[in-house]
């Protein structure tokens, strides 16, 4: 059985939703902070808080057939990070603690590992792959990066193994509309240019246009939700075939600016989509584009939904579905 921690959150309840199509057994280990009980869907849910080892040890202990476990727990606004810095240490870093604590408590030694682009910090070099040197800009990233060297010493003290899948930007819903992003304040590009587009947020915050990039604003790699979850089923098969530990980059290896993903949105919505420019925000890079050639030569992971016209409008399709997220 997998546990998937986290699962009621915008990645962990596509994951979910694959599991549950692959017949996976698996529970929902989530305290419902982010998450959403309707995202869990018909998956088994137990509420608990990486905070307390108490509600960890319980979910091993009434569930001895636990072999693996995914890790989607954490916070994960960098601007926030900026501003609580010891939150996303306490969070990311000590609730990480916590969960491998209970897991070698009771013999369980698999994660996958839901890491981040912003372990990399500023790129020295476009595209990023694997080896390219990890330098945090942000108490986000710090944490990230923080745990995947956790999991690392866990391996040669007590025999983990691991799957660290450095995420650069999710985004796209499930293609049937049941599934969606809704977060609380919402921070991430797409679903706020869609947000604008239904007028619920009356002008798009666009943060910095004098970037060194073509057209001044943060370039992003976007990835399909769905393609991500694809990647987590291949790390959980490697991981029970006595796989090594790995570490991969998931991206398209494409990026587009934020005024290329305004303009995608406003052709796939037909709207018109007011934004204004504010300061740089702090703890941005730039630039974050994906090479993700090792794990697509390693499990022959490719993306299936690469284009960004197709991942702006499957958010629109769960948006126009649920104007108002999932209304808990």
């Amino acid at each position: 059985m997998i546990l998937v921690v986290g699962g009621a959150g915008f990645i962990g309840s596509h994951v979910m939703k694959l599991l549950r199509e692959s017949n996976e057994p698996h529970l929902v280990f989530d305290n419902l902070v982010h998450g959403h009980r309707k995202a869990v869907q018909e998956s088994k849910l137990v509420l608990g808080d990486l905070s307390s080892p108490h509600d960890l040890n319980q979910v091993f202990a009434s569930h001895p057939d636990i072999d693996t476990v995914m890790h989607f727990a954490a916070y994960i606004s960098v601007g926030e990070s900026v501003r609580e810095p010891a939150k996303y240490y306490q969070n990311n870093f000590g609730g990480m603690l916590n969960l491998v604590e209970a897991m070698r408590q009771h013999g369980v030694g698999k994660m996958v590992f839901s890491s981040t682009a912003a372990v990399y910090g500023v790129p020295q070099r476009i595209p990023l792959d694997e080896k390219h040197p990890t330098n945090p800009i942000n108490p986000y990233g710090h944490s990230k990066l923080m745990a995947e060297q956790l999991l690392r010493d866990m391996e040669i003290a007590h025999g983990f193994h691991s799957v660290c899948l450095r995420y650069f930007n999710a985004a796209g819903s499930d293609p049937t509309g049941v599934l969606g992003e809704d977060h609380d304040p919402e921070e991430h590009l797409i679903p706020n240019v869609l947000l604008s587009a239904m007028g619920k947020k009356p002008t798009l915050k666009v943060f910095g246009d004098d970037y060194p990039t073509p057209d001044g604003t943060c370039v992003r790699d976007y990835i399909h939700v769905e393609d991500l979850a694809d990647a987590h089923l291949l790390a959980v098969k490697h991981l029970r075939e006595k796989g090594e530990s790995r570490t991969y980059n998931l991206g398209n290896g494409r990026g587009y600016s934020i005024k290329e993903v305004l303009d995608t949105a406003i052709q796939v919505t037909g709207k018109d989509i007011p934004f204004e420019v504010c300061p740089r925000r702090l703890g941005d890079s730039p630039e974050l584009v994906a090479d993700a050639s090792r794990i697509h030569a390693d499990w022959g992971w490719t993306p299936k939904r690469p284009a960004l016209s197709d991942i702006v409008a499957d958010a629109w399709r769960w948006r126009l579905a649920h104007p108002d997220g999932y209304s808990e």
